[in-house]
């Protein structure tokens, strides 16, 4: 069987990077840093940067040390006095945090950087490389990149061997929610060997009935929002779908499955290859 060609990411960015290093390296290494969302948190202690997070959110559990920083509000609401009381001189958010909060920051002087959400595993190596460059962890962000590379090519590699389950994933119950091939969710299951039946619909809302038609191998739900096992025995109910007659449901806690850095990127693949193939088990 024919192998994966999994070019390196780090060369494809290259341009990229040359193009944007002037602009980053001009702004200074930051000291005192404040990160508005779970997975920069944990990319920040990933390139080794958290004694400079001075700050992050409530949402921001991983690592444990991360609980204990101050906390200047949620992923969507800010607390501008406690930011500005913290004196930092790099804030790292994304589009959930709220505009109009962003722009009273940035009038006030506060240099804030974006990270978009990432739509795969591309986005996201890109943005962790991002990031180092802004802290000044380059040559760690980068090592990192290739490290990651090689496993999930390892990963992909393995799949190739393996059958092709069909999986419904759901990240949300009132209404349904799944994922497209927009997010890197899909890459889990892509990567992994898996087909994702709702690839390539246009709307992430579902319907059970249009999972009893889809009739997947595997269910996986993540935690986001919903009671994992509450709703695991609500799917059991339908007895006709093959993931439930084969006991193939699965709970995942979106903490690691929504939170993506290169490395934690990794973990979930790992633990979806194990759902999807017993052999990697």
């Amino acid at each position: 069987m024919e192998k994966i060609i999994f070019k390196p990411i780090i060369f494809m960015l290259a341009l990229f990077l040359a193009l944007t290093q002037g602009a980053v390296a001009g702004a200074g290494v930051p000291d005192r840093i404040i990160s508005l969302a779970p997975s920069l948190t944990e990319a920040v202690y990933l390139l080794q940067a958290d004694d400079k997070l001075v700050g992050n959110t409530t949402y921001c559990l991983r690592p444990p040390d991360a609980q204990q920083k101050e906390k200047v509000g949620t992923a969507i609401a800010v607390n501008i006095e406690k930011v500005i009381s913290l004196k930092p001189d790099l804030i790292l958010a994304t589009p959930l945090t709220r505009p109009d909060e962003k722009k009273k920051l940035e009038n006030l002087g506060v240099n804030i950087v974006s990270f978009t959400y990432p739509r795969n595993f591309g986005e996201i190596c890109t943005q962790f490389l991002k990031l180092g460059q802004l802290l000044g962890k380059e040559e760690l962000s980068r090592d990192i990149v290739q490290q990651t590379e090689k496993e999930v090519e390892e990963i992909r590699t393995k799949s190739l061997k393996a059958p092709k389950p069909r999986v419904f994933v759901q990240i949300g119950a009132k209404p349904l929610v799944t994922v497209t091939q927009d997010s890197f969710i899909n890459d889990y299951i892509e990567f992994a060997g898996g087909v994702n039946v709702t690839r390539d619909i246009k709307n992430t809302r579902y319907s059970r009935e249009r999972v009893l038609t889809d009739n997947p191998d595997v269910i996986i739900i993540v935690t986001m929002g919903i009671n994992g096992p509450e709703e695991k025995q609500v799917w059991e109910k339908y007895t006709a779908l093959r993931a439930v007659q084969t006991g193939q449901i699965h709970i995942m806690e979106s903490e690691l499955f929504c939170s993506p850095t290169p490395e934690t990127f990794v973990e979930t693949l790992r633990k979806v290859s194990k759902i999807l193939h017993s052999e990697y088990e």
